[in-house]
């Protein structure tokens, strides 16, 4: 059989026609014994030969069938289960008895899907993981049974962690079930759980920023816009806003491709003068209030190198309390810590401690001034367009993603879809737009109709960020 190709089509795999295993069998005979003969009829040598051409079809039909098993969509029952455990979707997962459990103990512990507690009688194993957050509790964590026996699940029974735990935090972590669990429904079907595997082998590849904003957008608390993720020099950055900084360093962790490629703000000082006082550029604004202190290494002369005081900021300009006169003309490759952008979160996985770099996004206040007119000679509904169009337009702006830009373009079309029940667009004979950024006014870019936001940041408008008036 090894000599005998198998052909595959766009349909699978094609069973070998039994004329051409004959012919395979007695050429590969009469290479072995010359003169052989198995065409003569009635013969022992015809009939052994055309039995083992029967065996042959049947061998090759195995064949076939075994190649096709290695799919969700013709696999056998024992193939079936071994691909939903490749792709982490257990047989019986979506009908045994189930548990929401809850971890207390050290913060930044990570519990992986398949960590096994119980309740003294039956087993239990968390199916996405988590991680215990700062609150000293992990929230609530999905636990199927790994059995499929029907039993009622009390609530706070199941108090055992069965998958053990390094000696350094045995006896500091503890599960409990607030809530009564679920009984198991019914066996699962193989042609129910076939569609689960077959859904499961679909989904985005982990180490793909799909896959990491999916589990970030999972978390409580974080919004789905302040979700940025961007290729910087030497790696990758992961801009979140919201949500507790140990389940966002869990998610990154699970989802990453490579947490050593993970960096930081992007935040850096551009000058410093030598002058009283000093006075830092920085490349962004840099988030800093008055009365904090930054320390800077690593600068050129390195006079600037020490902790300064921060008596007012300014745009990207801060001004320190320091007197920097006679410490000689600022060349570069100074860096300041701490970088107020950056979240810095450390996670036990057992056994081995991962420090997760991620950027919380600052806020840009914006306002929006919008003046508009007509030349419609009778037109009195000015109030109405003034009321329907500050709503409209301040959605807009909170709707912007981490990073964007405020599109002129798309505030046009804002406004005059907003007043469309009140105006016509065409009635509309001017319309113009003044923004303001964190008290400075801000400008389209040369040539284009887009105000440019910080890569880091994220745009916010108030409910009276927004004014409209007719002029």
């Amino acid at each position: 059989m090894s000599t005998i190709p198998l052909v595959m089509t766009a349909a699978g795999p094609v069973a070998t026609d039994p004329t051409t295993l004959r012919q395979n069998l007695i050429n590969g005979v009469a290479a072995e014994v010359p003169d052989y003969t198995a065409n003569l009829p009635g013969s022992l040598i015809e009939d052994v030969a055309s039995t083992d051409v029967g065996a042959l079809t049947t061998i090759d039909q195995a064949r076939v069938e075994a190649v096709n098993s290695v799919t969700p969509y013709g696999a056998n029952a024992f193939v079936l289960a071994q691909l939903g455990g490749q792709f982490g979707v257990p047989q019986g997962t979506s009908a045994n008895g189930n548990v929401y459990v809850v971890f207390t103990g050290p913060a930044g512990y990570v519990l992986p899907p398949g960590f096994v507690v119980g309740d003294g009688a039956n087993q239990y194993a968390l199916q996405d993981g988590g991680v215990i957050l700062s609150t000293g509790q992990s929230a609530q964590l999905y636990a199927v049974a790994t059995n499929s026996g029907t039993f009622a699940i009390p609530a706070n029974t199941v108090n055992q962690i069965i998958t053990s735990l390094p000696s350094e935090y045995a006896g500091l972590i503890t599960v409990t079930n607030p809530q009564a669990g679920v009984s198991a429904s019914s066996v699962e079907s193989p042609q129910t759980y076939r569609g689960r595997v077959l859904q499961a082998g679909q989904v985005a590849s982990v180490g793909t920023p799909a896959f990491l904003k999916t589990l970030l957008g999972k978390i409580t608390g974080v919004q789905q816009r302040l979700i940025s993720i961007n290729q910087v020099t030497g790696g990758w950055q992961i801009v979140c806003g919201g949500g507790d900084a140990y389940a966002v360093a869990a998610a990154i962790l699970q989802g990453a491709g490579d947490i050593a490629l993970l960096k930081g703000s992007q935040l850096g000082i551009t000058g410093m003068t030598a002058a009283n006082p000093v006075v830092v550029q920085t490349n962004l604004a840099s988030g800093y209030t008055v009365g904090q202190t930054f320390t800077v290494a690593g600068a050129t002369p390195s006079a600037f190198n020490r902790t300064y005081t921060i008596a007012s900021v300014s745009g990207n300009s801060i001004t320190t309390t320091a007197n920097g006169t006679g410490f000689g003309t600022y060349t570069g490759g100074a860096t300041f810590s701490p970088n107020p952008r950056n979240v810095n979160v450390s996670l036990f996985q057992n056994p081995n401690t991962y420090n997760i770099p991620f950027v919380n996004p600052p806020q840009q206040v914006v306002t929006l001034a919008v003046t508009w007119n007509t030349t419609l000679p009778n037109f009195t509904a000015g109030s109405s367009v003034n009321q329907l169009a500050a709503p409209a337009l301040q959605s807009y702006l909170n709707s912007i993603f981490a990073g964007q830009p405020i599109n002129l373009n798309e505030m046009t079309a804002t406004f005059l879809d907003s007043v469309s029940s009140v105006i016509d667009g065409p009635n509309v004979t001017t319309l113009s737009f003044a923004v303001t950024i964190n008290g400075v006014a801000a400008t389209p870019a040369a040539g284009t109709d887009i105000i440019t936001s910080d890569p880091e940041s994220y745009f916010f408008c108030s409910a009276t960020g927004v004014t409209v008036s007719q002029g």
